[in-house]
């Protein structure tokens, strides 16, 4: 059989509750851009325009992007702007989950294709416009992540609120002048962050005795692993337990729990990990998870100069 009525029969047959961002993203990750945009075809027929169709489109920008195709991308992700424009003529951005991943994704991919084409400049303003237009939504740590990404390193670090806290009482910022700071900012659901605490463990203990002060933001997320909607004070418990199970050998580590630390670090990535030099200015920000020898290796400039 032809592989093109192959695949319009799986589509027609499968099952009801495979989503289309599913069905989008497993598509992609086989290469095949005909097949992601068949799903496409197929859901919006039967469907219309939705915000999950949104999301799904996202994927395409997300997709060309990482294949190093910057006009596919920057056209995926303008007309994925679109469609999400339009459903918020209907609806909050917040309304639902898929919405703002679409228009964040947009943003996103639209911000790296003018940064990867050398227009710095113009990234970092069609993300400063966007953090004046949808700052108090749930986007915000995204846009903030990709700006930081582009002009974070060399700055002064932004000091953390620490109201709210796990371990010993965390130090402001500005008395750790002098020594280098390791930020771990990390999640309770996060696997990542999970394996990348004794990595962090080890290298706090070497380099401890030169100074490294290492500080483990996270935030409440309204939900445990039991409990779909939690209150602050069940979740709070949560997050120190996953903390005595996940991270003995941190449990001394101040944890500054504040949504809005998030926010200002960009840490919509888990773990985003952020180096501090002696001067209190960010030396590296890095998304993600890192292995000991890069990390290491990161610690060791800081630490050296």
């Amino acid at each position: 059989m032809h592989f093109r009525k192959l695949l319009i029969l799986t589509i027609l047959v499968s099952p009801a509750w495979a989503g289309v961002v599913e069905d989008v993203r497993g598509a992609l990750a086989q290469h095949s851009f005909t097949a992601a945009d068949l799903y496409l075809k197929s859901y919006v027929a039967k469907n219309g325009v939705t915000a999950e169709y949104v999301e799904a489109y996202s994927w395409m920008a997300r997709s060309a992007l990482s294949n190093g195709d910057y006009g596919q991308a920057n056209d995926y992700a303008k007309q994925t702007k679109a469609l999400a424009l339009e459903q918020l003529k209907q609806r909050p951005l917040d309304s639902e989950p898929h919405l703002p991943i679409g228009l964040g994704a947009a943003i996103e991919v639209q911000s790296q294709v003018l940064a990867a084409r050398g227009q710095r400049d113009q990234a970092v303003a069609v993300l400063q416009t966007a953090l004046r237009t949808y700052g108090n939504t749930s986007i915000r740590a995204r846009l903030q992540k990709n700006l930081n990404l582009l002009s974070f390193e060399g700055r002064p670090a932004p000091a953390l609120r620490s109201e709210q806290f796990l371990g010993s009482k965390p130090p402001v910022l500005a008395q750790l002048k002098g020594s280098p700071v390791l930020l771990f900012f990390w999640a309770h659901w996060c696997g990542d962050c999970k394996a990348e605490a004794p990595i962090i463990t080890q290298l706090r203990s070497e380099f401890a005795p030169k100074g490294l002060t290492v500080l483990g933001p996270t935030r409440l997320y309204g939900y445990t692993a039991q409990v779909e909607n939690a209150s602050a004070s069940d979740e709070l418990a949560y997050i120190d337990a996953v903390r005595h199970r996940f991270y003995a050998g941190l449990l001394d580590m101040p944890v500054p729990i504040s949504k809005y630390n998030f926010d200002v670090y960009g840490a919509s990535t888990t773990p985003t990990i952020v180096l501090l030099d002696r001067a209190g200015k960010v030396a590296m920000y890095h998304p993600g998870a890192l292995s000991y020898d890069q990390l290491k290796t990161e610690i060791e400039k800081v630490v050296a100069r």
